[in-house]
């Protein structure tokens, strides 16, 4: 690659300069498409295994998420410091550090990887037992797990090395490789549970050899690529003061996800007292579901990255002008889909089932829900900023206490009385908008928010 070539790549990806709208959409929308077809392919696994099992199958596979993000969560949190300080130091073109981070993350990473390979195969039994996992179901629940978390650490190196691509703007080369191992599992899906009918392990094991495509390709690209972030396999290792910010930054937001991640694992565990119907219902509702998150997550990371490097470039009115822009789409957006949701739940769970239990519970769920997906774009559009601007423990604390700490206390004690599914589906809604209260008082009335315009004024007045 000339030398033109890599400065013109290097400022596509800068977020510190050109129309600010316009650098949020354009980073955002790769953000966007690239996790609408991560959520086509976990949403065939289901259609698929849903279709060729049956409804125990079709049980087991959807009620994984909230397993999976308990186990995978806190490195994924952790891995999110290495991020910012990465965005910070891209944006103050402090290359040099930034190349110490980028090879301590993926050290981590390697090292994350592994043992949640071993935990996720040693204690799967034990926690799906936990979680009274019902009887009929748990033998393919174990197995599905199992297959999943052997690939355990191509995940992790996934999500490393999409962060590192983000955090330095190019939210571009992850969606290509998204494309591509979409593409893979569902192919493989296809072939090795529709076709030889394999059972769950298969669904599972496609996952994992797609995940891990996706990975090597994100790997090769770091590899080849000639910007200040080439990633060069004889540096990996620990930096330990680099090591200590990346804990230092992302440690709040592991904690976060694994504690929250586990509250939602009671969560599960009440649902699955209802039975394999309901599992199958809400684990179906979960995959339609997750398209509300797309625009959610997607303008939620690019926040991240566009405060983080701005904050780093000491751009500080900039910041603060991204951040107003993208809530009002990220916001905006999820409440469109909310709607559309809310109209059409019973087409959308029946794809999955055709069982009139399954699809009612799937339906119960989203009557409740969906009209409240623009609380959880503020709540976490407003996270990620914090995390941009290296505040992580703000978001920490407000979703523990609310999406943790109140949500299974709510249920708790609300089932004892009025023991009816939407009980527990009622607790969503609570808790987002609760912890959106507390996220606008801080966001518009705490000095980190003023420091923007005092910043501004002292620059003004040199």
């Amino acid at each position: 690659m000339k030398e033109g070539e890599n400065s013109a790549g290097q400022e596509k990806n800068n977020l510190t300069e050109g129309a600010i709208w316009k650098k949020i959409l354009f980073f955002a929308l790769p953000i966007f498409l690239g996790q609408v077809f991560q959520q086509l392919y976990n949403t065939f696994d289901s259609l698929i295994v849903g279709k060729f099992l049956g409804d125990e199958a079709l049980a087991a596979v959807s009620s994984s998420g909230s397993l999976i993000f308990m186990m995978v969560g806190f490195f994924s949190g952790v891995a999110m410091g290495a991020g910012v300080m990465i965005a910070k130091e891209y944006g103050a073109k402090d290359y040099k550090a930034m190349r110490l981070a980028i090879h301590t993350d993926v050290a981590f990473g390697l090292s994350a990887g592994v043992l949640l390979t071993v935990l996720g195969v040693c204690f799967t039994p034990a926690i799906l037992r936990w979680m009274r996992t019902p009887e009929n179901v748990l033998p393919q629940s174990v197995e599905y797990f199992r297959f999943y978390f052997c690939g355990a650490v191509f995940t992790v190196m996934y999500n490393i090395f999409v962060g590192i691509l983000q955090a330095v703007g190019d939210s571009r080369h992850p969606l290509y490789y998204l494309i591509v191992s979409s593409v893979i599992n569902v192919a493989l899906d296809l072939v090795l549970v529709g076709g030889f009918h394999f059972g769950v392990g298969a669904a599972a094991l496609a996952t994992t050899i797609s995940q891990g495509i996706s990975a090597l390709l994100c790997l090769i690209q770091l590899l080849r690529c000639k910007a200040e972030y080439q990633l060069q396999l004889k540096s990996v290792g620990f930096h330990w003061e680099s090591l200590k910010n990346i804990i230092r930054f992302g440690l709040p937001s592991g904690v976060q996800n694994s504690v929250i991640a586990m509250a939602n694992l009671v969560v599960q565990t009440n649902i699955n007292t209802f039975g394999p119907s309901a599992m199958a219902g809400c684990g179906s509702y979960a995959k339609i579901e997750g398209f509300a998150f797309l625009p959610i997550t997607c303008f939620a990371q690019a926040l991240s990255t566009f405060v983080g490097q701005n904050l780093g470039a000491k751009k500080y009115g900039r910041v603060k002008k991204g951040v107003r822009f993208g809530i009002l789409c990220s916001v905006s957006m999820a409440e469109l889909i909310g709607v559309v949701f809310w109209t059409a739940a019973p087409v959308f769970i029946g794809i999955f089932s055709k069982s009139p239990d399954v699809i009612a519970f799937g339906v119960r769920q989203a009557r409740v829900e969906a009209l409240f997906y623009c609380m959880l774009a503020l709540a976490h559009c407003i996270a990620g900023i914090m995390r941009g601007a290296g505040k992580a423990t703000v978001p920490m604390f407000t979703m523990l206490g609310f999406w943790c700490v109140l949500r299974v206390a709510y249920i708790t004690l609300m089932l004892r009385s009025y023991p009816f599914i939407e009980v527990v589906f009622s607790a969503y809604p609570l808790t987002w908008g609760t912890s959106c209260i507390v996220f606008l008082l801080y966001f518009y009335k705490a000095d980190w928010m003023h420091n923007f315009e005092r910043i501004d004024r002292q620059k003004s007045e040199v």
